[in-house]
């Protein structure tokens, strides 16, 4: 759906070039949910916006459906942006105009809808984002979280095939932050809209995202499908992420138990239900203690990750490991 590929940019600031995107490679997949997660200040508003040409690139390509963006003249990125909807991190509703007309502006904008199609296309957006009885309420009347789902059902007016999300969530509490996730979880598989969004939160990736892009330094450092970034990260930027969602702060400071073996342990799906510790210590006579982890999910994934201590001598903490591994848990020896 979208290459990105040897993307650069540049600006000029005092009189000097400064690089905030650096050989930027990535694919995104059609219909699936594309998170970019890092910190302030380390490119990912940048890399977003260049998605719909808001930011254009210093040198590389931007591939949507095969055509280079890049190489657009007006006309042609006139209809790009009719094609990728966009919501903003302060909703950027028209305060002037009621829910309705908030929604129809785009309509309007673009012209070749009568009023009658206008008006149904604005009741369909109005269900679909929990609106109806809004509809004819200023934005001054509605809560942050009503804003952003009028700002939602702006962005899809035209059924655009790209969604970009920027930082949609982060001026919300989070409990609104969780309402404002599922709907954009619901748009994507009810009409196949491809999904990029940014965030700082790994929460918010690990949520409702398919894939995910880690950006340090204008860099992207790693990416891969959520599930493996999130419970196998490999840079200490996607670790000191992830640590702060997991409030993992990595092997205990004391050493383990006399003849122990510290373990870390990671599984998904179906074993997760399963009495795997228990099985495992009956069968080989070792004693496992859990020091500290979690059972939760990512996205439609359940997952857990344990810190534990695998007691007895190294021939029934060796049998423990290959008992474990044998039921597809990963396990990494922490010490």
């Amino acid at each position: 759906m979208i290459h990105i590929e040897h993307l650069n940019k540049d600006y000029r600031v005092a009189g000097r070039s400064v690089r905030a995107l650096r050989d930027i490679n990535l694919h995104m997949p059609r219909g699936k949910i594309f998170g970019i997660i890092g910190r302030s200040g380390a490119g990912k508003s940048t890399l977003l916006r260049t998605l719909n040409l808001l930011e254009r690139p210093t040198s590389g390509a931007i591939r949507i459906e095969g055509n280079d963006i890049t190489t657009l003249d007006k006309p042609g990125l006139d209809r790009l942006r009719q094609r990728i909807g966009m919501v903003f991190q302060n909703f950027n509703v028209l305060y002037a105009k009621t829910v309705a007309d908030n929604i129809a502006f785009p309509l309007r904008l673009a012209g070749g809808y009568s009023r009658a199609q206008r008006a149904h296309r604005v009741d369909e957006l109005l269900d679909l984002v929990g609106l109806r009885e809004h509809r004819d309420k200023f934005p001054a009347q509605l809560s942050g979280g009503q804003k952003q789902r009028v700002g939602i059902a702006r962005a899809i007016a035209h059924a655009p095939q790209v969604l970009l999300c920027d930082e949609a969530t982060s001026a919300l509490d989070p409990e609104t932050t969780q309402s404002i996730l599922a709907l954009l979880a619901d748009i994507n598989a009810r009409l196949g809209i491809t999904i990029v969004l940014i965030t700082h939160e790994m929460e918010v990736i690990r949520s409702i995202c398919d894939h995910v892009a880690v950006i340090e330094g204008g860099e992207i450092v790693e990416s891969g499908p959520v599930a493996e970034v999130f419970l196998h990260p490999r840079h200490p930027a996607t670790r000191s992420l992830v640590a702060e969602t997991t409030h993992d702060h990595g092997s205990l400071a004391a050493l383990p138990a006399d003849g122990a073996t510290r373990v870390r342990l990671t599984y998904t799906g179906d074993a997760v239900h399963q009495p795997i510790l228990t099985r495992v210590a009956a069968h080989c006579g070792a004693g496992i203690t859990i020091l500290q982890g979690s059972v939760s999910r990512i996205k439609d994934t359940p997952y857990g990750q344990l810190l534990v201590e695998i007691g007895g001598n190294d021939a029934e903490a060796a049998q423990a490991l290959a008992l474990l591994r044998g039921l597809d848990v990963q396990c990494e020896v922490v010490r």
